[in-house]
């Protein structure tokens, strides 16, 4: 069977805590459980099971397991850089450029990277020069390497003890991210990173047995990965102290914000002895940071440096983009027709629905696709499961809802379907992230039904232009019909330039590290509500939100 009701949280009091979007509400029930409203009809979840994930692999060559840069990743070079903020350090062009230690340049060669991406020639001098850094770059340019090997390189040229085995752990580096995926993820890139040092990554997330997790944790940690809900968890039963972070990072920080996340963070931030802002190092990134955002994070920064890479918000041209003209009711067989002419090769398939995800799986399967799904219901194990399935080939389609959309890295996909298009453009181009990565070719394509997606139709045009793709005809009239909406300009959230400026930014950069924007100084206090609530990106997973 494909999924069961439930995904593991709760039960064991580590369930993460979620907010809730159009689609639904969850709340906690006294069991640890969570009960839905909206979404799932007042459905009542039941408990879920105690999951102890495999081991990951100890030996150098899974470890180490990396992906081939594309024929384009020259192209990486022509790619635009702005920096805004007060006295920015230059930004390096080779590896060798840092004073890596040996540890970190063997790694380096063992990851088989040549050379820096663009995020990661300004991002790594920034953060080895101590700086607090707000950084905005595409999906899949190195963002998480960009800030796990300084923050390693900081370790250990401050001569940081090795993770020794204690009840209560302090950890140096603490780095929060909206999903289990994600969290995985990067868990795993600082497996990778640490290779070969005295440090010890551990990584903390919902959906798994508490038990488990708290033994790795006691056995020692300098890098904490997690979730904000079972971090939450670990920081109250008072086996995590933060006294010692030195360097905080929150990836995929707009996310974290518009899911509703931000009294946790906010609570993360500012209790349990956390270093005050200006006495900690704090980095965020992600691939968009709209201006409401910014002024909430300026708030966790001090003095800090805004990097954007790229066209914030834009999708790279690595990435052959088609938009299809479908009905509701023959999405399904064009599918089919589709994946009959290109094959089912790493295609990860976009729904809007969880229901419709394990209906969609159950179709393709019964059409000879073999197919698998991920989404909120699913148990931990399952998710895990059936991302292993899809990174084998065992199952070459996946079929997802926004739990997958964003930071998910699956090497190499090679066909991305909206099969719904999602509520807002950013979530767009976030899901056809998934593809072109790392100056790989990479295909996209979208169903675009011209009732209930007409409002997405400008902001489609913009995105598809800006990376010189086609325009098909049905998608400028469904735009001039949308006008006079309230939908508002193409790309109207996108963060291109740092707030800060007032409208002007940094001057842009292609290799030059000079001349950019004065730091414009602090804000007064700001609205909590000034996130402008949810997106609604992904609003219609109902009320599981990671």
């Amino acid at each position: 069977g494909f999924n069961r009701s439930g995904d593991g949280e709760g039960g064991d009091g580590g369930g993460e805590s979620r907010r809730g979007g159009r689609g639904g509400f969850g709340r906690k029930t006294d069991d640890g459980g969570e009960q839905s409203e909206g979404g799932n009809q007042g459905e009542e979840r039941p408990r879920g099971e105690l999951y102890i994930p495999p081991p990951p692999p100890d030996d150098e060559k899974s470890i180490f397991a990396t992906m081939a840069a594309g024929i384009n990743f020259d192209k990486y070079d022509d790619i635009p850089v702005d920096v805004t903020g007060a006295d920015p350090p230059p930004h390096i062009t080779t590896f060798e450029e840092v004073e890596f230690f040996e540890s970190t340049k063997a790694t380096i060669g063992k990851c088989g990277y040549k050379r820096p991406t663009p995020v990661q020639k300004y991002a790594i001098p920034i953060i080895l020069a101590g700086r607090d850094l707000m950084a905005c770059a595409q999906t899949g340019s190195g963002k998480t390497a960009a800030f796990l090997l300084p923050a390693i390189t900081k370790l250990i040229k401050e001569q940081v003890p090795g993770g020794s085995q204690a009840e209560t752990q302090s950890p140096q580096v603490l780095i929060i991210s909206p999903t289990r995926e994600l969290t995985l993820q990067i868990y795993n890139e600082a497996r990778k990173f640490t290779h070969g040092t005295m440090y010890r990554p551990v990584v903390a997330y919902g959906g798994t047995a508490v038990g488990y997790q708290l033994k790795q944790l006691e056995g020692g940690c300098n890098i904490l990965v997690g979730t904000p809900g079972r971090l939450l968890d670990f920081l109250n039963r008072g086996q995590v102290q933060l006294d010692q972070i030195s360097v905080l990072i929150l990836d995929e920080a707009d996310r974290m914000l518009d899911m509703g996340f931000e009294p946790e963070i906010r609570k993360i931030v500012s209790n349990y002895s956390m270093p005050e802002t200006g006495k900690r190092q704090t980095l965020m990134f992600s691939a968009t940071f709209p201006e409401e955002i910014q002024r909430i994070a300026n708030e966790f920064l001090s003095n800090y440096l805004f990097l954007t890479v790229g066209r914030v918000g834009g999708a790279t041209s690595d990435i052959t983009q088609r938009i299809i003209e479908v009905d509701e009711f023959g999405k399904r067989e064009k599918l089919s027709e589709i994946l009959s002419a290109t094959g089912v090769d790493r295609t990860l398939v976009f729904v809007e629905t969880k229901r419709n995800a394990d209906f969609l799986a159950t179709y393709l399967s019964q059409e000879s696709f073999p197919t698998t799904s991920i989404h909120g219901d699913r148990f931990q194990r399952e998710r895990e499961e059936a991302l292993r399935d899809f990174r084998s080939g065992l199952a070459p389609v996946l079929v997802a809802t926004s739990v997958a959309a964003r930071g998910l890295d699956i090497p190499d996909v090679k066909h991305v379907v909206n099969y719904d298009l999602p509520n807002n453009i950013e979530e767009y181009v976030h899901r056809i992230g998934r593809t072109g990565r790392i100056g790989n070719q990479g295909l996209a394509t979208a169903f675009f039904h011209k009732e209930k997606d007409a409002p997405l139709a400008r902001a489609l045009i913009k995105v598809l232009s800006d990376a010189l793709q086609d325009v098909p005809d049905f998608l400028e009239a469904a735009a001039e019909a949308a006008v006079g909406t309230n939908y508002g300009p193409a790309g109207g959230r996108f963060a291109s330039k740092d707030y800060r400026q007032g409208g002007g930014g940094g001057r842009g950069l292609k290799g030059d590290s000079s001349g950019v924007g004065n730091d414009q100084g602090g804000f007064g206090s700001f609205s909590e509500s000034a996130t402008g609530g949810f997106s609604g990106s992904a609003a219609a997973d109902e009320d599981k939100w990671e």
